[in-house]
Parts: structure tokens; sequence; C-alpha cells
């Protein structure tokens, strides 16, 4: 198939991506989040939705979309004032209603359902440090001259997804393990409200503080 890189590149990428999924960001705080105050199916949703965001930018890189946004001060500047703004928006929700903390039957209504989904998008797709991330990235295991150059880097991308899958899935499940010790430790649980929206803060500061150059 002349879109899937030799076993080297993939290989060296695979390794690649798994030192990346492990390390928190934006996506993992959201999962976690969501699974603690929701449970895993909401959490499950947010991951898709998270997966879906990298497909989109993966899309963008390919077709070089990505570097037109980038190039524009004015679009650049709007992408990353409306991620840090969401991710605001999402350490004050924790703060203000993360201690109404329930955790869900398996049947978790499709309106949340959809919304978790969403939440998961957003957050991914509002990130400029993940468009930044993926164009200077993925192109390092394509060649330029290659003729198949945008199916492989469609191909790494959805690769990448496959790969950090099961890691994001066992963390929901974690998280959702933990949460019914933390519904008889309310303190640790509001405790946990608040890291959260400071973890989210602080990731929107450094949203804000993206340079495209």
């Amino acid at each position: 198939m002349d879109f899937v890189p030799d076993l080297a590149t993939t290989m060296a990428f695979s390794a690649a991506i798994f030192a990346l999924a492990i390390t928190p960001g934006p996506d993992m705080t959201l999962w976690i989040s969501r699974s603690l105050r929701d449970g895993r199916s909401i959490g499950l949703m947010t991951l898709a939705g998270t997966s879906l965001g990298i497909c989109v930018h993966t899309v963008l890189v390919a077709f070089g979309i990505s570097a037109l946004i980038v190039a524009s001060p004015t679009a650049f500047t709007l992408l990353k004032t409306g991620g840090a703004a969401y991710l605001l928006w999402l350490a004050i929700q924790a703060v203000r209603h993360g201690s109404a903390f329930v955790v869900r039957a398996e049947g978790a209504s499709e309106t949340s359902a959809t919304k978790a989904f969403l939440n998961g998008l957003w957050v991914n797709l509002l990130n400029p440090k993940v468009i930044l991330f993926f164009m200077t990235f993925l192109p390092q295991f394509v060649s330029a001259s290659d003729p198949h150059v945008q199916g492989k880097l469609l191909f790494l991308g959805i690769w990448s997804i496959i790969l950090s899958l099961p890691l994001g899935v066992a963390i929901i499940f974690g998280a959702d393990f933990l949460s019914g010790w933390l519904q008889a430790n309310r303190r640790v649980l509001r405790g946990i409200d608040y890291t959260f929206a400071g973890v989210f803060s602080i990731f929107a500061a450094k949203i804000l503080l993206t340079q495209a150059r």
C-alpha cells in the first residue's frame, strides 16, 4: 500500500506517539474530569470527541490548510483566543458545578453524551498548539518529494489515534474506578475540582502565549 510508510518509519513514529500519549495535556485532563464526575460512558464520549479533533487536524495538515491558518495573524489570534476562553469556561464550570458530583448509570442521556463529545472536540480543535504540533511533527516522517505524501500523512494521523486509544480508555476506566471512593470523600473531590480548574487555567494561559512562529 503506497500510503503506508516503511516499517522503520512506522516504528519510530509509534514510539514517539506513545511518549506523547502519556504526556498530560488539555485532552487528557478533560477525559479524567468528565470520567470522575459523570462516569466512564461520558468519559469515552469525550475521548471520541478529541479523537475526531485529531482527525480534523490531520486532514488540515495533509491538505495545507493548517499552514494557511498559522500564516494568518488574525485567524491564529482568533483561534488561540477562542481556545483559551473555552478552557477558562471549563475551569469556571469545574469550580461552580464540580461539587455536584454524580456517577451516572451506563445509559447516560443522549444530550449528556453529545455534550461530552462536543466538549472533547472543541477543546482539541481550538488548541493552536495542536495545529503547530501536527504541522511540525507529522511531516518529519514523510518526505516532501514523496508522491503519496498526503496519503501517508493521513495514515500517520489515524495511526496515532489507534495507538493512543488504549491508553485513553485505560485512563478513563481508572478515573471511573476511583469515582465511587470519591463519592465518600467529598473534601478530596472538591480539591480535585479546584485542581482541574487550575490546570485548565494554566493550559489557557499557555495557549494565549503560543506564537505562530
